[in-house]
């Protein structure tokens, strides 16, 4: 019923009745598309609001339309219907039942978007979560609480128009905190100042309140290359406990701005406005780096809009307390600046913004018909226009996903073209431009956040914890290490002779330069294998999972002693490492002149060894010793020479080490400036021996 209540509707408000619509689709429309009611839904709306350019449709005030929208939400998600009763009493709204439905996550984002204030392409699976109830889709009484809100925040930005402020002058006001219940607090050198904040859409302007009223308003702008803002602590004497701070700058050289917004609610309203000022700071990088240097005021007022849109719906999601948590995830330019694949949506944007079309016949040609040209020349929108190269200046449109992207999706498939174009933004049977770049930076970043949560559930706390989980991820190293051994001692004699038999057959043969290349082949095969053992289901679901047990519960003091334990531990290891670094300092440096004389003659040795003996008879050496240190034949001998070792190095002395006393910055200046003086009285000195000397 939501189907054939939805096209009825919009074929009246487009001038034809639904009989006449579906005759009118079935001759426009691609084959490939034509046989599919879920199209005929979407070609019924988008049509009529291709006719509509505005920044927020005009119609979303009338209730009857928010409704229609909602049902034609519906009609996307389930097209087909088995009533046949197409009366106009069965049309009717009142007999439609809203109550009870949900529309669900991808209905929303591709009729929602479409519809001109409502979402943004790059937003609207999170605005979706924030106005999902808990059966998990959007009732109508959430969509239309959320459109009345957003409204009254797109009339309280119009009437910002008509209020007198000599300050603020072409500029649009977004958004105003003015003091009252919770006041708005600047914080400069342990001073803090009351009064009222206004973001337009180019700078913050900050009104203090005084004994004799409001001051002149100070200005900070949000256009300049160096602008940023970050989440900060405040409070008095250098005690920042406060979270619920904005630091705001607007380059290096300029002082930055402490804003305290106080909510006794939590710190989304500080959140909310951090958003909203990134926001702004984003659109303006975004203008810097894609709009054409002779480009008039359309392109950037329609980038203007996409970011005033995005803080009004922040704001009515704030008002219907139906808010993230994280605000910024629903602001585009912000959002987007750091996100993985993000370049490639802020690319889009671009070409929707400024993309015009062509002159010559050549190039008004569609992407499709000399598609590699076009590729390497101008970025194309779906109408035809096309966003020219010379436009090109940021390095982003150089990367492989950025080629990638525009040389496979604007192409026609097999020559034909899947959709019916209505705009830029409304495809009818296929996505638009920014739905495109939308999916594949959307998967990108659920790429990332599976990543991530791995991460994160891997970062276990506690030092003991930690301690027990290295020990796990190194159990394959300490295995191998064990066997090692073992075939060092001798434990399994044939197993041992087989090694060695082999061992000294590769490097007799000039084979140990395959070793490595072997050893990587037979990883790589040894990975390939698990992978497809794991496909078919027969490594388990645990395997390859680390588990480690919890420590046992501890009190506070119990904590305390272990860390010392831990700390004193440390200090020791660190003494060893640092006594044993200074011997070797104290030998090289000629510390003790017989112990340096005896290692320069054993490493100049060592050198003339290596160049006179092949290396095969070196390793072969080499191994045939470490595997015979343990044999009866050989075991005093090795003792006897290792505690000679141990007896010349308790002999080397360590580098002395001298600790000054600890100086404060006012002895360090007198110590600076008493060695300037005795600098200049030497340099006089010389000057009158040189003298004296002609």
């Amino acid at each position: 019923m939501a189907a054939v209540l939805s096209i009825e509707q919009f074929s009246r408000m487009n001038g034809v009745n639904g009989k006449k619509m579906q005759k009118i689709f079935k001759e426009l429309v691609p084959e490939p598309i034509r046989n599919d009611a879920r199209n005929l839904v979407e070609y019924c709306c988008f049509r009529f609001l291709s006719r509509d350019t505005s920044e927020m449709h005009p119609r979303l005030k009338e209730p009857a339309f928010q409704t229609l929208i909602y049902v034609t939400m519906l009609a996307w998600e389930q097209p087909y219907t088995r009533s046949n009763n197409y009366s106009a009493e069965y049309l009717q709204k009142d007999s439609f039942q809203l109550k009870g439905k949900l529309v669900g996550e991808e209905a929303f984002v591709r009729i929602a978007p479409a519809v001109s204030g409502v979402a943004d392409w790059s937003t609207a699976y999170d605005l979706f979560k924030a106005l999902a109830d808990e059966e998990g889709g959007i009732s109508f009484t959430s969509w239309s609480t959320y459109i009345n809100e957003l409204l009254k925040v797109h009339d309280e930005m119009k009437s910002y128009e008509f209020q007198e402020s000599p300050n603020i002058y072409n500029e649009r006001v977004l958004c105003i905190a003015s003091g009252g219940k919770y006041p708005v607090l600047k914080w400069k050198n342990n001073m803090v100042w009351p009064g009222t904040l206004t973001l337009t859409d180019k700078a913050l302007y900050f009104e203090a309140a005084g004994l004799k009223g409001k001051r002149d308003a100070s200005r900070l702008g949000l256009t300049e290359d160096f602008c940023h803002v970050t989440k900060t602590r405040v409070g008095l004497f250098g005690f920042d406990v406060l979270d619920s701070a904005i630091s705001v700058s607007s380059g290096p050289a300029s002082e930055a701005w402490v804003l305290e917004f106080i909510d006794l609610r939590g710190e989304i309203r500080r959140d909310v406005w951090y958003a909203c000022i990134n926001e702004v700071i984003a659109l303006h990088g975004f203008i810097r780096d894609f709009a054409p240097e002779a480009d008039g005021d359309h392109g950037k007022t329609k980038a203007t809009a996409y970011a005033t849109n995005a803080i009004a719906r922040l704001r009515a999601l704030q008002a219907s307390q139906k808010l993230l948590e994280d605000p910024n995830k629903l602001v585009q330019f912000s959002n987007l600046q750091d996100s993985p694949y993000g370049d490639v949506m802020l690319q889009t944007l671009a070409v929707n913004c400024w993309s015009t079309p062509l002159n010559s016949e050549k190039e008004r040609q569609p992407p499709g018909t000399h598609e590699a040209e076009s590729a390497e020349t101008h970025a194309f929108d779906m109408d035809g226009t096309a966003y020219l190269r010379k436009w090109m200046r940021s390095p982003t449109w150089a990367s492989n996903p950025s080629l990638s992207f525009w040389r496979t999706c604007l192409a026609k498939h097999d020559g034909v073209n899947r959709g019916m174009v209505l705009s830029k933004d409304l495809v009818v049977g296929d996505q638009n431009l920014m739905e495109k770049a939308a999916m594949a930076w959307r998967d990108k970043c659920s790429a990332v956040e599976k990543t991530q949560a791995t991460i994160n559930a891997a970062t276990i706390q506690g030092i003991p914890s930690n301690i027990d989980l290295l020990k796990e991820l190194m159990l394959p190293l300490v295995v191998t290490a064990n066997n090692f051994e073992k075939l060092r001692r001798w434990e399994d004699p044939l197993l041992t002779a087989s090694c060695l038999a082999l061992t000294y057959t590769l490097i007799f043969k000039d084979m140990v330069t395959y070793v490595f290349p072997a050893a990587l082949m037979a990883l790589a095969g040894g990975m390939l294998l698990m992978k497809g053992l794991k496909e078919q289901g027969r490594l388990g679901r645990y395997f390859g999972k680390v588990t480690i047990r919890d420590q046992p519960p501890s009190n506070t003091l119990q904590k305390i002693i272990a860390l010392k334990e831990a700390l004193r531990d440390l200090e020791m290891l660190l003494q060893s490492l640092n006594v044993s670094l200074l011997k070797i300092r104290s030998v090289v440096l000629a510390g003790q002149p017989q112990i340096t004389k005896e290692v320069a003659l054993v490493l100049l040795f060592s050198a003339a060894l290596l160049l006179i003996v092949p290396f095969r008879y070196i390793l072969s050496f080499a191994i045939f010793d470490l595997f015979t240190r343990e044999l009866e034949f050989r075991r005093q001998m090795v003792l006897r020479f290792m505690s000679f070792l141990k007896d010349r190095w308790d002999t080397v002395p360590a580098a002395t080490v001298v600790v000054l006393p600890y100086e404060t910055d006012e002895s360090e200046d007198r110590v600076g400036h008493r060695t300037g003086e005795i600098n200049k009285d030497s340099r006089k000195s010389e000057k009158t021996r040189r003298e004296n000397d002609e």
